[in-house]
């Protein structure tokens, strides 16, 4: 075997390689696209609730008790949709056992926020993220 024909040799197996890698990517991304909503999902859920709680917990700390609910529930509602959003994020076995969790944590907190939406923005805010969240979870639980 001469130089030229180790070269074109080379040649051929790394444009192999990147062809292969490109179907590897797109078949990826196609998997991704529903776990991609859900992370999205989540994040705005995780935005919205971590604004939610500070303002629970200024009011709690003015003496309005009746946050307290409320601030429990979003505090729930965070962990798991952290989660949520990194397991979707990596396209996890374990996604659709733990968002089918989450959409109770998800429900619960919505039905707190609602409770407070005509007096405080974050509530409802809050709220109509984890009603879309949890549609997004329903989409992939188990």
């Amino acid at each position: 075997m001469n130089r030229r024909e180790a070269m074109l040799g080379v040649a051929a197996l790394a444009g192999a390689a990147v062809a292969a890698n490109a179907r590897a990517d797109a078949h990826e991304h196609h998997h991704g696209l529903m776990g991609g909503a859900l992370a999205q999902a989540a994040a705005d859920c995780i935005q919205k609730g971590q604004a939610c709680l500070d303002h629970c917990l200024e009011l709690l700390g003015k003496g309005e008790t009746e946050m307290a609910g409320c601030a429990k529930s979003v505090n729930q509602m965070l962990a798991l949709c952290s989660a949520v959003q990194q397991l979707a994020n990596q396209n996890s076995r374990h996604l659709p056992g733990l968002a089918a969790l989450a959409m109770k944590a998800c429900k619960e907190c919505e039905d707190e926020c609602q409770k407070h939406a005509d007096k405080h923005e974050a509530c409802k805010a809050c709220g109509e993220s984890c009603a879309a969240c949890y549609q997004e979870c329903n989409k992939v639980a188990a």
